[in-house]
């Protein structure tokens, strides 16, 4: 389940600040020891600077700070041949890590809890993985567990 490239689905998804839970997408970009993962929250909130708008791929923009790899609705995202209903934005300040034990006790049941949506196309997975990798707005030690 929490290999990296999958794609899990929550509904509810309860948010680390306790002050939201909604349906939310999980990206798993990175297991660690079977004990925590990084992962990314993928959002259809564009919040890019609308001169740096790309259709799909890295934006980075290190004199604000910025990176978002873009995913449009039109990209078959998963090895099963899914794709977002929606132009998706993984932005690099939203990537988090989460205790693996945790999720399994709030999250116990498949199908009912959260399914696996899908596992990544490789290709596309190492963009995402490079593009947060190069970035200068994702934190230190998230680049270098990726």
């Amino acid at each position: 389940m929490f290999e990296a490239g999958n794609i899990i689905y929550f509904d509810p998804f309860f948010f680390k600040n306790g002050n939201t839970a909604k349906a939310k997408y999980f990206v798993i970009l990175k297991t660690l020891e079977n004990s925590s993962l990084i992962a990314s929250l993928p959002t259809r909130k564009d919040s890019t600077p609308r001169n740096n708008s790309i259709d799909i791929g890295c934006i980075e923009i290190p004199e604000l700070n910025f990176n978002c790899f873009v995913v449009p609705n039109s990209t078959v995202v998963t090895t099963c041949g899914k794709i977002f209903d929606f132009t998706t934005y993984l932005y690099g300040y939203q990537i988090d890590d989460y205790d693996i034990n945790l999720l399994l006790e709030i999250y116990p049941n498949e199908g009912s809890d959260y399914s696996i949506w899908g596992k990544m196309k490789d290709d596309l997975f190492g963009k995402l993985i490079d593009c947060f990798k190069n970035s200068k707005a994702v934190k230190r030690n998230y680049k270098n567990l990726l």
